[in-house]
């Protein structure tokens, strides 16, 4: 059973923490929750995957869906906390080179303020 607990430290910015193993059963599970955040006027997302016991081909397959799904709307995915198995997974896949990974969840939502561009004399996550 896969499991997210979603916060909103501001406008625009979610952060999911995920908990459970994210394979082939509960894959679609994280894209479907995940995109609905997106989709809900929160195209910058923040995975927190410190409580992710397991990640297979299917749950890479979701994240860089996910990557996809913030791009397309102005957005941004950041991942934190990542494990050291799925971590190695990202790097021997090249993923790595197209999702930001940060240490801690509080260093992502730093990078995601500090990339965030003005927008008509605002920030985008102001």
């Amino acid at each position: 059973m896969l499991q997210l607990t979603v916060q909103h430290p501001r406008p625009g910015l979610a952060i999911a923490t995920v908990a459970g193993d994210v394979d082939l059963h509960t894959a679609d599970t994280l894209r479907r929750e995940a995109s609905d955040i997106i989709q809900r006027r929160c195209p910058h997302l923040i995975l927190d995957l410190s409580q992710v016991g397991f990640c297979d081909s299917a749950g890479l397959s979701a994240l860089i869906g996910l990557w996809h799904a913030t791009q397309a709307v102005g957005g941004a995915l950041r991942l934190a906390n990542v494990p050291d198995r799925l971590m190695r997974m990202l790097v021997l896949t090249g993923v790595d080179t197209i999702l930001s990974v940060h240490a801690t969840t509080e260093e992502a939502v730093s990078a995601m303020i500090a990339d965030s561009e003005p927008t008509e004399g605002h920030h985008i996550l102001s």
